[in-house]
């Protein structure tokens, strides 16, 4: 009789200790969740202030078309991406097309002037620095759910609950810098 009791008690241990790992996963995953979705509230408000740059920037340098129509088609390629993989590289575009479209505005005086124009680039560079906390953030939750799920025991209670690893959000390595760098404000 005591044998069988010792035999439950190491069963329900066992139970205890696996829903235990399992629970700190799923807690884990639903973090990475969340800091993807404060990621892409911050690129949504990137995404929203770009039709009114480009409208400003457009009154004042309509002949530049090429351009705006680049910064409007990185825009759209990064709203329609999904995952972080494809975001991060579309963003690491439209970050490439933002860069182009402040080198334009240099050659134009009055653009550079303008008070709508300087309160946008302003946005821009605190939404830009909002965007590189939240990545860091969420690459930092990716790491400790791929490493909780990666180790003993964890590797082996994840597939339990069906879970993999989940992809960082990196931008290209080309396009990092100017994506990184905070629009520059000059006044």
């Amino acid at each position: 009789m005591s044998g069988f009791l010792i035999f439950l008690a190491i069963v329900a241990a066992l139970i205890f200790f696996v829903i235990t790992i399992y629970n700190r996963i799923v807690a884990l995953s639903q973090r990475t969740e969340q800091a993807f979705a404060d990621v892409d509230v911050q690129l949504r408000q990137r995404h929203d202030l770009i039709p009114n740059l480009v409208e400003t920037v457009k009154g004042y340098a309509s002949h530049e078309k090429e351009t705006l129509n680049e910064v409007i088609t990185a825009r759209n390629a990064a709203q329609a991406a999904t995952g972080p993989a494809a975001q991060g590289a579309a963003e690491g575009v439209l970050g490439a097309a933002l860069g182009k479209l402040f080198a334009l505005a240099e050659a134009y005086p009055d653009l550079k002037a303008n008070t709508n124009f300087l309160e946008l680039q302003r946005e821009l560079s605190d939404v830009e620095n909002k965007i590189a906390a939240a990545r860091r953030f969420f690459n930092n939750a990716v790491q400790e759910f791929n490493t909780a799920i990666q180790q003993i025991p964890g590797n082996f209670v994840a597939p339990l609950g069906g879970f993999s690893t989940k992809e960082y959000f990196e931008i290209p390595e080309v396009n990092r810098a100017q994506v990184e760098a905070a629009p520059e404000v000059k006044f």
